[in-house]
């Protein structure tokens, strides 16, 4: 059994609590600014201190409301600054949030409410009252409903003006590491969501690690916009963790505005998922080729790989120092500029980046830095860092995180950042335990220097009729960088041969058969049939299939004549594709793969 383990680097505070890390950066930086909000066309800075009197104010506010320590308030909105201040007045008034993603089902929110025991709930919007009233019979607990765009913080701060500064200091150090911060509810992919409780000491005891581990991304001067749901721990952990530092921050609820906000707000770090690296890439080339510049473009693109792995060599030749130049006055300074000229580093999770992508952007400046987490684990269990990184590895344990590899392969967690239980649910609880080690359900390898390298979910991992177990991942994110290609799922369970459903992006198909000369206004369910789009969906899928034996090979594909959301169940919020759900309802689709008495290509 293969192990990692790597001593905290910041001290333990157990008498601490999350909104300790608020007075401090106070303390520290009073005037500096903390957020960013888009008012009238234009980014209106928010300092340290007003926001901290802020959170006061509408902290006094939730008291006078009669909210109890330990109190369990839903918060259903969309990224937005709103979120952090609710979170830290919630704090503050010694009770917690439960978050709900904007996008849940009516069940998801009936449950993560009930399930919690959630007295309040704050939303965002009319339509989402409106949604939660016709609920509301179903959810007696929930005795409060506040909205956000509806006026409702400014009441409550102006009721809270009666509570005394004392009462509300009493309130807000009530609370230590031990305490409950939030509970966060899985996707329920299989059966009902779990609620994982995550402590004060969870947060502040990863983020001072954090910090003190890679403090070139999180320190005073520096700056991100927030595009990923706040409901998220990935986004969640981030909020906090820039307070902690000193970053600013700004909020981008529309993924469609995410360039325009790069370009204003000029951020010095990003936090996102592999899918919009893929989309950035694919847009870039797509727009060369309407241009007629593609192979310029390309070639571009492989200098800029070429260029990051003779930094990883030591010695770069004058040669490609030269074309390198070249090709960054013609091509790569427009992308630079596009995601924001001063942007210099990224954190990716959720799955994984590719050595292509991640030596592209290196290349183009943005050092990439991917992590591995889980919400289990309050995010980030380990990281890469700025100075020290293995492209093609989710990076080192962070500071009081270890990382151990069982017997099977499965990635075991334990550390500051692990949970303390999933709510009201000892049995789920047991099972997620080893001897005190969490068992994440995911498997990968360290390398001697204790680099981690994710190859799989031990739940996915597909058993061929052969015997032979194929990690889908390996496959799928290769083929997935393709600019016509949404998404890829691999199956073959107890099947003969490995297939794949693939579903195109609407999006990079239009301009790509554009650049074909081919009709780009048929549909997506014209698409899939086209012999030109099963030519390149297979071109992919060769290339994937270099990467493996021929026995894990995908030997078969059907191009599905839609692509996947989140609102047919098939994404999760993070982007990311709930495998069984896709399983479960393209179930004849698969069938038919292997019933079908084509030879082994597309079907």
């Amino acid at each position: 059994m293969h192990k990692s383990e790597v001593r905290p680097l910041v001290a333990e505070t157990p008498g601490a609590n999350i909104t300790d890390l608020l007075l401090e950066r106070v303390a520290q930086t009073p005037n500096a600014s903390l957020f960013s909000r888009y008012i009238d066309g234009d980014w209106a800075n928010v300092r340290a201190c007003d926001f901290l009197e802020e959170v006061k104010a509408l902290a006094k506010g939730l008291i006078s409301a009669g909210i109890q320590p330990g109190d369990k308030i839903g918060l259903l909105s969309r990224t937005r600054y709103e979120w952090t201040l609710i979170d830290f007045a919630v704090w503050w008034s010694g009770a917690c949030i439960v978050p709900i993603y904007e996008t849940s089902s009516p069940y998801q929110v009936r449950w993560n409410l009930r399930n919690s025991q959630a007295c309040a709930l704050i939303v965002e919007t009319r339509n989402h009252r409106i949604a939660f009233d016709s609920l509301k019979n179903e959810i007696p607990g929930v005795s409060q409903v506040w909205q956000i765009e509806g006026g409702d913080l400014e009441s409550l701060k102006r009721a809270g003006e009666r509570i005394s500064d004392v009462a509300l200091e009493r309130r807000r150090s009530r609370a230590n590491e031990a305490d409950i911060a939030t509970i966060i509810y899985t996707s329920g992919t299989s059966g009902d969501p779990k609620g994982c409780v995550l402590t004060h000491g969870n947060f502040v005891e990863l983020c001072r690690n954090t910090l003190a581990a890679i403090p070139e991304v999180f320190a005073p001067g520096g700056s991100t916009a927030l595009f990923m749901p706040m409901a998220h721990v990935f986004a969640r952990f981030i909020a906090v963790l820039a307070v902690h530092g000193g970053v600013k921050v700004a909020h981008e609820p529309d993924l469609s505005r995410l360039l325009l906000t790069l370009n204003s707000f000029q951020p010095s770090f990003l936090l996102a998922v592999p899918r919009i690296f893929e989309k950035v890439y694919n847009s870039s080339e797509q727009k060369a080729e309407a241009a007629g510049k593609g192979g310029v473009f390309r070639k571009a693109a492989e200098t800029a790989i070429a260029y990051s792995k003779a930094i990883d060599a030591g010695r770069i030749p004058l040669r490609l120092r030269i074309g390198f130049a070249v090709y960054d006055r013609l091509v790569l300074h427009k992308i630079r500029a596009a995601l924001g000229s001063n942007l210099r580093y990224a954190v990716s999770g959720s799955a994984p980046l590719g050595e292509r992508l991640g030596h592209f952007y290196r290349g183009l400046g943005l050092t990439i830095l991917e992590g591995y987490g889980l919400t289990e684990t309050t995010a980030p269990v380990s990281v890469n860092r700025p100075g020290s990184f293995s492209i093609g590895s989710v990076g080192a344990a962070l500071p009081g995180v270890s990382v151990r590899i069982a017997e099977d392969g499965e990635i075991q967690i334990r550390g500051v950042s692990q949970f303390r239980e999933y709510w009201d649910d000892p049995d789920a609880t047991a099972a997620a335990f080893s001897d005190g080690w969490f068992r994440t359900g995911d498997i990968g390898c360290l390398d001697a220097a204790g680099y981690l390298t994710i190859t799989g979910r031990k739940k996915e991992l597909i058993v061929t009729a052969g015997g032979k177990n194929v990690a889908p991942a390996v496959l799928e994110d290769p083929i997935r960088a393709n600019p016509i290609i949404s998404q890829v799922v691999v199956v073959g369970d107890q099947r003969p041969f490995i297939s794949a459903l693939v579903t195109l992006d609407r999006d990079m198909l239009t301009p790509w058969l554009k650049s074909k000369d081919l009709d780009s206004t048929i549909s997506l369910v014209e698409a899939a049939r086209h012999p030109a789009v099963t030519e390149e969906v297979q071109r992919a899928i060769d290339g994937g299939n270099l990467r493996v034996s021929r026995a894990e090979s995908i030997r078969k594909f059907l191009i599905l004549p839609m692509d996947f959301t989140e609102a047919a169940g098939q994404l999760t919020p993070k982007l990311s594709v709930k495998r069984a759900m896709v399983l479960s309802q393209f179930e004849t689709e698969i069938d038919q793969i292997y019933t079908n008495r084509t030879p082994p290509q597309a079907v």
